[in-house]
């Protein structure tokens, strides 16, 4: 059966940015196993793909509407998921002897987490990035000019949402959680206003290079 409507195309900007995107929330968990001290902050690195993540989510908001940024959050839970699934499946998986010590001995160490753990990502990710979407789409229709002021705005609230919801979830009962929560909160506001409105900028102008205007046009 054949139709005459063509396939629509999907912008090469926003397909980029979509396998970017999955490739992120792929990472961050990985990322997230090793402490990183930035002067004075001392912050887990799973931080830094998640800013991609915010950057990502709020530049397609800016070129392509909220509904298709929402729609980019709800797809990053099939590859967030299926790593999940994937890294349980090979921890289980009996280790070949041959595997050299260090790696051998180290690698269930870095991957394996706690199902608290596990949920506390899965959820923080859901509420922080839908909420960033929610906060960078509201203060354009308010009329907030310059994408990088909401986009740090944006991922300052988002970014503390997420560190309370997956600290509490993650630690609470296990060990004492306000130092952890003022710490983590502090470097990734001081964060998201360094790096999140330069990758914002960067992400827009490289898209309106790919696919100049009428192709990408801001729907906020």
């Amino acid at each position: 059966m054949t139709s005459d409507s063509p396939t629509p195309a999907i912008p090469a900007p926003l397909f980029l940015y979509s396998l970017l995107y999955g490739g992120m929330t792929c990472i961050a968990g990985v990322l997230g196993s090793k402490q990183v001290a930035l002067g004075p902050l001392a912050v887990e690195a799973g931080i830094f793909p998640f800013l991609m993540l915010v950057a990502l989510s709020s530049t397609v908001a800016e070129l392509y509407g909220k509904p298709i940024a929402n729609r980019l959050v709800r797809f990053g839970f099939v590859p967030l998921l299926t790593a999940i699934g994937l890294t349980w499946i090979v921890l289980a998986l009996p280790t070949d002897e041959g595997m050299y010590e260090p790696a051998k001995e180290a690698f269930p160490i870095v991957l394996s987490q706690s199902w608290r753990l596990m949920a506390a990502g899965i959820l923080a990710y859901g509420v922080s990035m839908t909420l960033n979407v929610y906060l960078f789409s509201r203060l354009a229709r308010a009329g907030l000019p310059f994408v990088a002021l909401r986009g740090a705005i944006a991922s300052i609230i988002s970014q503390v949402v997420d560190t309370i919801i997956f600290i509490t979830v993650a630690f609470y009962g296990v060990r004492p959680i306000a130092e952890l929560l003022l710490g983590q909160s502090l470097a990734k506001i001081v964060l998201s206003i360094l790096l999140v409105p330069l990758l914002i900028k960067g992400f827009v102008m490289l898209a309106k290079r790919m696919a100049p205007a009428p192709e990408v046009t801001s729907l906020s």
